[in-house]
């Protein structure tokens, strides 16, 4: 992602402090931020989902081409420095190196995740809770739906 941060060395930077919220979970998404340095942490509501330290990497792609509120809080968890263009749109439109840096990336993220699910159906398919895996991984091999919605139609009160 290194090429990410040459293509954004135009951007205005910002710092965040430990602890402070850069886009919040259900907030309006249009931005989109560089990380230059420090660590960032990504949750789903209380769950903590990822830890993004990689110089280089993007923040807010996923609602920005998705035209949807941001899917996740992400937060600062040491000081870190990002670069911002809060019209996301026009960066994507500015350079397609850009832009492919962007689906390069998203591919990778859904790469690593289709992999885990397959590792979890191959080890635990018939354990309880987990039978659903093999149903996941097909409705994300067949997905080709031109306008996705995120979120998840699982029970959102499962009785476990």
């Amino acid at each position: 992602m290194k090429d990410m941060l040459a293509l954004s060395a135009h951007l205005p930077e910002i710092q965040l402090a430990p602890g402070e919220v850069l886009v919040r979970e259900g907030g309006a998404g249009g931005g989109l931020w560089i990380l230059v340095s420090g660590a960032l942490r990504v949750r789903k509501g209380d769950t903590a989902v990822n830890t993004v330290t990689a110089p280089g990497s993007v923040i807010g792609e996923m609602s920005l081409l998705l035209n949807s509120p941001y899917s996740a809080t992400v937060e600062a968890i040491e000081g870190s420095v990002l670069r911002h263009e809060a019209d996301g749109h026009a960066l994507l439109g500015s350079d397609p190196a850009i832009t492919r840096l962007v689906a390069v990336g998203l591919a990778e993220r859904l790469n690593h995740v289709t992999t885990y699910l397959a590792d979890l159906q191959h080890q635990y398919g018939d354990a309880p809770g987990l039978s659903m895996v093999g149903e996941v991984l097909s409705q994300l091999a067949q997905r080709q739906m031109p306008a996705a919605k995120p979120g998840s139609l699982r029970d959102p009160d499962p009785d476990y």
